[in-house]
């Protein structure tokens, strides 16, 4: 595989900005096998963005020949209050991420924060070295990347920690490319300002679109969350343990409004799962209402679908077999013990 195709792997949906692509031709250049990691709090059921089209994105990395980790983030957890904040619940559901991602991304080397911070006794040191670089007002503006607003002032000290934290389990991994989604790039962008002053490697930052929700998207001030799926609303999203009736069931009462492109969590979806996994999406339809009809580029399915040539009701239906396709193999293999189910809802 040659440079120009390992990019347009990591460029691929859902990838939405790649800083610099320039920087990532150089490392391919150089590095035939780069470091990659992403970072994940360990909270609620795993669903169709936060393992599915996150977990598809991973492999894109691994066809690339890109070493990647998924850091599984406890300490980070605890900090923020998930899973009631409590240890040991953080610790029985590290299992449950770990056997999903494993089984979605079966080349991934998996961490856990906890790990790391044992066995890299500089890690404290280091994170010291990397606050006197962070005034509390930059701090603050972070926190929007633990669902936090900046204006909280009611926010504990830990809290506080957590973006400094973030920022040196990359530079503790020795990654080559930081990944995440569209809502972490503010504390990518840190990195890239501090660690040329602590001479430590910058790592190339990769961001994905974050699925949007199955509901009809509400403003939130931030175009790159906006009406994101989420794990604490069952209703936001198709989740991996939903049965194959729940699936179709959720997709169809999903919001998609004729002809409506903008934020059309069906099209993402088509767009960055289903045609990530598939050479094309066979659509089938009574012949009155124009018959069968294929798709293999994604912008004529969007054309097709802003100019009523098709309908949200065949969309629909056609999303949701392909969703059941996609994800009854991985929940038929996933164990959700019913411990770790109660641990998991109680924290709702």
């Amino acid at each position: 595989m040659d440079i120009e195709e390992k990019v347009d792997l990591i460029e691929r949906p859902p990838t939405e900005e790649v800083v610099t692509r320039d920087e990532l031709v150089e490392l391919f250049k150089t590095n035939s096998s780069p470091k990659h990691y992403i970072g994940l709090e360990i909270s609620g059921f795993l669903h169709l963005g936060s393992l599915i089209s996150t977990g598809f994105k991973i492999n894109d990395f691994v066809k690339a020949g890109i070493k990647c980790t998924v850091f599984l983030a406890d300490w980070h957890t605890l900090i923020n209050d998930k899973l009631g904040g409590d240890w040991e619940a953080i610790s029985k559901v590290s299992k449950y991420y770990h056997d999903a991602f494993k089984l979605v991304c079966p080349d991934v080397e998996i961490v856990l924060g906890s790990k790391l911070y044992e066995e890299k006794m500089e890690y404290w040191s280091d994170l010291v070295k990397f606050t006197k670089h962070m005034s509390i007002a930059r701090t603050m503006r972070t926190l929007t990347i633990m669902g936090r607003s900046e204006d909280d002032r009611k926010i504990d000290v830990a809290k506080l920690l957590y973006p400094a934290m973030q920022a040196v389990d990359i530079h503790s991994l020795d990654v080559d490319i930081a990944h995440a989604g569209m809502d972490q790039r503010k504390i990518h962008m840190l990195v890239r300002e501090i660690f040329p002053k602590m001479k430590w490697r910058v790592p190339i930052a990769v961001h994905h679109k974050l699925l949007p929700g199955l509901s009809k998207p509400a403003e939130t001030g931030d175009s790159h969350i906006l009406g994101k799926m989420s794990k604490s609303d069952p209703n936001s999203g198709v989740f991996i343990h939903n049965t194959d009736e729940d699936i179709k069931k959720k997709i169809s009462k999903a919001w998609c409004e004729e002809a409506n492109i903008q934020n059309n969590p069906l099209l993402e979806i088509a767009r960055t799962i289903i045609l990530h996994e598939f050479d094309k999406i066979n659509v089938e339809r009574p012949e009155k209402f124009g018959g069968n009809v294929s798709y293999s580029d994604y912008k004529q399915l969007e054309t097709d679908f802003a100019e009523k040539k098709l309908h949200p009701g065949d969309l629909k239906h056609t999303v949701g077999d392909y969703l059941v396709k996609i994800i009854s193999p991985i929940r038929d293999k996933l164990n959700l013990s019913e411990e770790i189910f109660e641990i998991i809802k109680k924290s709702y």
